[in-house]
């Protein structure tokens, strides 16, 4: 399926590895010009070598901290036009919200609901004047149930599908759509991170951790990032403009509930 989008621009965040890197390269492969962003410029540059050998559309690659407004200014004038942006952002640790304080939740808030909000302020207007534009946010399943030991990431994130769900009605008459995309269990550093804690504090192996979690998804395994990453390309083409305000749940039918 050709999904009509060479040549456009792309920001993405958080895309040396894992999920951002995925939907990165989904977007390469289709002949789009992709600017990447992350804090680790080793790494960053890593992953924009392997985009430009896919021989696709042009890879940029700026290192910064996208919750500054110098990263988001950094990364956003690398960028001749944002055609397509995919707002994304590691996750607030887990724990007790007992021990969290206002210092926790602001940095909880800042990464995961008012960088992508000042993003899309940045954006959305040139793109309803260009009459095209695609925004996703990479959330959580968490948005769709919630995680006890996840209470920043179910406030954070929650937020901004809640804002986005009014902002999206808002754009679509012209040709802007925003959409989250909701990850569960796939194959990053994030749940190898998550799995070697629980390994330790149940003084079991990573690979025992990990076994048990693959048979408690319906789908006997954890996703891809190239699976995550051709729904980002999907929803960011031009087959995606009847698309908006939805949260896209991925996760291999972990979520019980019919709706």
């Amino acid at each position: 399926m050709d999904l009509g989008i060479e040549g456009k621009w792309a920001l993405v965040c958080a895309a040396s590895k894992g999920l951002g890197k995925g939907c990165a390269q989904a977007l390469v492969k289709e002949g789009v010009n992709v600017v990447i962003t992350a804090r680790g410029a080793e790494a960053l540059e890593a992953t924009a070598a392997e985009l430009r050998a896919l021989k696709g559309g042009e890879v940029r690659a700026v290192a910064g901290d996208i919750t500054t407004p110098e990263g988001r200014a950094a990364a956003l004038a690398a960028c001749p036009q944002v055609d397509i942006l995919v707002n994304n952002a590691g996750g607030p640790p887990p724990g007790d919200f007992r021990d969290w304080d206002r210092d926790a939740w602001i940095k909880a808030l800042d990464a995961n609901m008012l960088t992508p909000i000042e993003l899309m302020k940045a954006v959305v207007d040139p793109m309803m004047s260009r009459g095209f534009g695609r925004i996703v946010n990479i959330t959580s399943a968490a948005v769709k149930a919630p995680i006890d030991i996840l209470g920043l990431s179910n406030g954070a994130r929650s937020g901004l599908t809640g804002f986005t769900a009014g902002l999206a009605r808002k754009t679509v008459a012209k040709g802007v759509t925003i959409n989250g995309l909701l990850p569960g269990p796939f194959d990053t550093d994030r749940l190898r991170v998550t799995m070697a804690g629980a390994a330790k504090a149940g003084g079991v192996s990573i690979d025992a951790i990990a076994d048990q979690r693959r048979k408690q998804n319906p789908s006997g395994r954890f996703g891809t990032p190239e699976e995550f990453g051709a729904m980002c390309a999907f929803l960011c083409s031009v087959h995606g403009g009847f698309i908006t305000g939805q949260n896209i749940l991925m996760d291999g039918g972990a979520y019980p509930g019919t709706f």
